[in-house]
């Protein structure tokens, strides 16, 4: 009897000091700081969109503004990162909650319902919300208007412009609007483009990005004032990481590096062409895939979507025009232009094609390296048009104004000044068109992205429709779509 009772204290015994020591365990495991457990994991998760701003593969890879911020922050905490990209805002929020991420970077807006469940970083640039509607239909100029009309706004679910409509709807009981979870920004601003919706709500960012593949789009009238955006983290009280994110963001800020990526992703948005953009978008249906294949084949360390956004700029993918001041062919070339790189046809579009490439690969070599690397290529564009030495110009005069001469967004803003007598006239290489240089450039960069998108777009729906019909072809050949099949065939016999 005794022993019995002593075995059963002594199993007693052994389970308390069990649970001890796994409660002990787990209490070592939960004191480490988020920050700890990173470098532990030697992993940095991040959960972002994927959109043409955010995140995106490349001919080169991955690319984006968020990624390349992500990668920076992943260097300085000294590990690798993993990128988790979500197609919908809705999977990211349910992620860094349940820790399967640790920050969420999309750019989204420091809105009040996600400050209540989730620790913003600094912002870093500032977005509004806008009423998007589609050129040639009505346009309501504000939101009084919009009601008055009876009129329905679309919102993507859980969003941010839901949670704005909610709290408009307090003060303005009449407004009608509906959510939905079946299609994300991008896909409600291509129907509004469309005309199967009348309007939707959309950043003012998302919108001038999506402009350059639905042009038709256009902004109706503001529904608040800019807000800032920023990442996010879990709310928690451990402040590691966060503190973390608000050096490296005060780092970037201070050191021009931010300022560089901005200018790089955003820089080129401010102006829209409807006229131009929509020719443009109807080239890339009609031109662009009769020369893809070229400007693939022979773009080479370049981006092929890059130099086919040159070339329009040059011809409009006119392989047989002409200027009347000597310039020929696909990409606009000179004739010592085209004796330099070999090009004995400057009308032959293969190799006017492959002689731009080779000019535009001559003038990059020449841009100091004191510029960084992804900037190089507006400067090269901007000598493509104006001339190396113009170029140098709008740099040292951007020098001697305190600007910086290897910022592509600071040397720009001179570049008009090569046309004024009071700056000119101090230059090494005297006048210059160098606002046509400048929008030659900024020109580019829009039909760059206006091509990305296109492509993508184009991709997707392939992709898409190869799905499909494998799904046919599987249902086909299953054995219940046999058995099916005979069976309709005998119901059909008399």
């Amino acid at each position: 009897m005794r022993t019995s009772m002593f075995k059963k204290i002594l199993q007693s015994s052994l389970s308390l000091l069990v649970l001890f020591a796994l409660t002990g365990c787990q209490y070592e495991i939960d004191s480490k700081s988020e920050l700890q457990k990173i470098k532990d994991r030697g992993v940095l998760r991040v959960g972002t969109l994927n959109n043409q701003l955010s995140y995106y593969i490349g001919p080169d890879g991955p690319t984006g503004l968020e990624y390349d911020l992500a990668v920076e922050f992943a260097k300085e905490l000294g590990v690798k990162l993993e990128i988790k990209p979500a197609y919908r805002l809705s999977e990211l929020f349910p992620a860094l909650k349940n820790g399967e991420i640790d920050i969420i970077a999309a750019g989204l807006t420091q809105a009040p319902n996600r400050i209540k469940a989730f620790r913003p970083g600094p912002a870093y640039y500032y977005v509004s919300q806008q009423v998007v509607y589609k050129k040639g239909t009505w346009r309501p100029r504000n939101l009084q208007q919009l009601i008055d009309s009876g009129e329905m706004l679309t919102v993507v679910k859980g969003s941010h412009f839901e949670h704005t409509l909610a709290d408009l709807s307090k003060t303005h009981t009449k407004i009608k609007y509906e959510t939905t979870d079946r299609y994300d920004i991008n896909e409600l601003l291509k129907q509004v483009s469309e005309g199967k919706r009348l309007f939707t709500v959309a950043d003012s960012i998302e919108l001038s990005l999506t402009q350059r593949i639905y042009p038709d789009l256009a902004l109706a009238f503001e529904l608040t004032e800019d807000q800032p955006t920023s990442w996010y983290l879990r709310q928690t009280s451990d402040e590691s990481l966060y503190a973390l994110v608000i050096e490296f963001f005060g780092n970037i800020q201070q050191n021009g590096e931010l300022h560089l990526l901005e200018e790089k992703y955003l820089g080129h948005i401010q102006d829209f062409d409807y006229v131009d953009t929509r020719a443009f978008v109807r080239s890339l249906d009609s031109k662009l895939p009769k020369w893809e294949q070229l400007f693939k084949k022979h773009s080479e360390e370049f981006d092929w979507r890059l130099v086919a956004a040159l070339a329009y700029q040059e011809s409009h993918w006119n392989p047989y025009a002409k200027s009347p001041t000597g310039v020929r062919g696909m990409m606009m070339l000179t004739l010592p232009t085209a004796e330099s790189v070999g090009v004995t046809n400057r009308l032959d579009p293969e190799q006017s094609i492959r002689g731009g490439v080779a000019y535009l690969r001559k003038i990059v070599k020449r841009i100091p390296d004191t510029i960084t690397e992804h900037e190089k290529i507006w400067f090269a564009l901007a000598s493509y048009n104006v001339g190396y030495g113009h170029v140098m110009d709008a740099r040292r005069i951007a020098k001697a104004q305190g600007a910086n001469p290897n910022l592509w967004s600071d040397v720009k803003e001179r570049l008009p000044l090569l046309r004024k007598k009071g700056y000119y006239e101090y230059t090494r290489y005297g006048y210059a068109r160098g606002d046509e240089a400048l929008n030659y450039v900024e020109n580019i960069r829009r039909y760059y992205q206006s091509i990305i998108g296109h492509i993508d777009k184009r991709d997707h729906k392939q992709t898409q429709t190869s799905t499909e019909g494998l799904k046919v072809i599987q249902a086909v050949n299953t054995p219940e779509s046999s058995a099916n099949q005979t069976d309709s065939s005998q119901t059909s016999t008399p």
